[in-house]
């Protein structure tokens, strides 16, 4: 007799798993919730309404020649680093995917190193680097370092499109006489195509809300969102930060539906 609930007869989760799986979910979304309504103050400071629901940060946000060239660039900075990131990550996880040797596993656990490596660890290094290079407070050191560290994402979500992929397909492309670069334009990349606009999305993501890294190779030309919200907690306790915070945060979940969404339609 299966007294299971899940599939495969498997029992769900029980109270006990869900109430630690909303009290995680509250822990991780509270702060967040604080954040739209410090947004709307009428203070001048950082502070829940006081008296009224006011714009006038939102207003700021979007009048500031300051605050609009730090989304300018941060937009910029994102777009390049993502192209980086998906071109070299794609590759990359084709390259061992069509090779499949354990040489392969060693080249995609060095590509990952970014993902383990503490980000500070990291930044250091990219300071020492990119001072011999002349690449510090630059726009392509800033885009060169998030490409970077963005290809992990990339080559997890490609690497997984690739292992539901049906060998059978290439080999009837190069049977019917089509080079491997028709193969791969024709047949492979198409198939793939979700599992590298969903790396897209994290390498833009990543790049969009990264600060560490900034703060190490940036200086004076080079100000993105983040930035400018870090030097503002330092200097003082402008609101715009707020509502600069729920743009950032809009935009992460905006373009996490869309994942989730290219997510849904491929399995469907």
């Amino acid at each position: 007799m299966n007294g299971g609930h899940g599939p495969g007869g498997g029992h769900g989760p029980g109270p006990f798993a869900r109430g630690i799986a909303w009290a995680t979910a509250l822990y991780l979304l509270l702060p967040l919730s604080i954040v739209l309504p410090v947004s709307l103050t009428d203070q001048r400071f950082l502070s829940l309404p006081k008296h009224d629901i006011s714009w006038q940060y939102y207003h700021n946000l979007f009048t500031s020649p300051l605050w609009l060239d730090a989304m300018a660039q941060s937009f910029w900075i994102a777009c390049a680093a993502t192209a980086i990131a998906v071109i070299c990550g794609t590759l990359c996880a084709i390259g061992c995917w069509r090779l499949a040797r354990r040489s392969t596993e060693v080249i995609r656990a060095l590509m990952l190193l970014p993902l383990i490596i503490p980000s500070i660890v990291y930044a250091i290094g990219l300071y020492r680097y990119f001072a011999w290079a002349g690449l510090l407070d630059t726009f392509l050191g800033v885009a060169l370092a998030h490409g970077v560290t963005g290809i992990p994402y990339v080559i997890v979500t490609v690497s997984t499109a690739l292992a539901a992929f049906d060998p059978r397909l290439e080999q009837a492309s190069r049977g019917m006489g089509a080079s491997l670069r028709q193969t791969l334009a024709w047949v492979i990349l198409p198939r793939i195509m979700p599992g590298i606009v969903s790396g897209g999305i994290f390498a833009f993501i990543h790049s969009w809300d990264e600060l560490l890294i900034v703060l190490f190779i940036a200086s004076r030309n080079v100000y993105t969102l983040p930035r400018r919200i870090w030097n503002g907690i330092n200097e003082n306790l402008d609101p715009t930060m707020a509502a600069v915070a729920v743009l950032l945060i809009g935009m992460t979940l905006a373009l996490l539906l869309l994942d989730m969404a290219l997510r849904r339609r491929r399995e469907g």
